[in-house]
């Protein structure tokens, strides 16, 4: 059987469901989930084999970039194109209940200087009716450069199949990239320390987390098989340790004990984590 592949970039605005919809697909939580604005900082690249096809899949930063200083702009614009360039077939996933024609427009006038084929998703197909959904399709279609409309429920795998099929339809023959077994470009480290990130966005207020940079210290498999991950939270502003650490340290501790608990999820081990944080980076004033 000849080996084909299919690259593919999912872009939309920020919580429309890209990092839910690629874990979903791959079939791993390889990509941070979280509400606050941003979570995924890179483009994160995962892989799913069905027979001799291999999809190749970038989570792509939100579009929701303004908020952010113009070194963190500049970043994250640049893995967004680049995932966009890379790619054979771009995804617009749509949060279905924030329709907003004039932004969609505006999105896909950008992107269709891309040149590629530009597919028009509407997730959290299960929390609005059908009805609406299908007068949105038809304001839709005046803007000629969506080429598909697919509805899913990332979150449900509702409606992936479908996706699926049409991305097999635009494979290419080609040597696959990427062995079989693997599902990211991401190593553990990365994986773990995304972990941590992601606990501390979930329990931080949304200023915080871009003053905030998780880095690995130790990352040891013990003769039990037991994996030992020390870990710094590298703060730019001091008025942050207390808020990470809480009151008598709750804050901390659930963070420590959320990470650990989604690291053990995926690596398939039983994990110990320990945390540290490290002002050494605060600004004197």
């Amino acid at each position: 059987m000849i080996n084909k592949i299919v690259k593919i970039a999912l872009v939309g605005k920020t919580n429309a469901g890209k990092s839910t919809l690629i874990n979903s697909l791959v079939g791993e939580e390889i990509s941070i989930i979280n509400k606050k604005i941003n979570t995924t900082q890179e483009s994160l690249l995962g892989i799913k084999n069905i027979k001799n096809i291999q999809f190749i899949f970038y989570d792509t930063p939100g579009f929701n970039i303004s908020k952010l200083d113009k070194l963190k702009q500049k970043k994250f614009n640049l893995n967004l194109w680049q995932s966009i360039f890379e790619s054979d077939v771009i995804i617009y996933l749509l949060d279905v209940k924030k329709y907003d024609f004039k932004q969609i427009q505006s999105d896909i006038l950008k992107i269709k200087e891309s040149n590629k084929k530009i597919l028009l998703v509407f997730n959290k197909i299960d929390l609005i009716n059908r009805k609406n959904i299908l007068i949105y399709i038809n304001e839709l279609k005046n803007i000629d450069y969506i080429n598909e409309f697919f509805l899913i429920s990332a979150k449900y795998s509702k409606g992936l199949k479908t996706l699926l099929d049409f991305l097999k339809s635009k494979s290419y023959k080609s040597i696959w990239p990427y062995q079989n077994d693997e599902i990211t470009n991401k190593d553990d480290i990365y994986i773990t320390t995304e972990c941590t990130r992601n606990s501390i966005l979930e329990y931080l207020h949304k200023e915080i987390p871009y003053n905030i940079e998780v880095k690995n210290t130790l990352f040891k498999y013990l003769k039990n098989n037991d994996l030992k991950i020390k870990q710094i939270i590298e703060l730019t502003n001091k008025r942050y340790k207390p808020i990470i650490l809480g009151k008598k340290g709750e804050t901390i501790k659930k963070i420590r004990e959320k990470s650990q608990q989604k690291i053990k999820k995926i690596l398939k081990c039983k994990v110990h984590l320990y945390l540290q944080i490290n002002t050494d980076k605060c600004k004197k004033k």
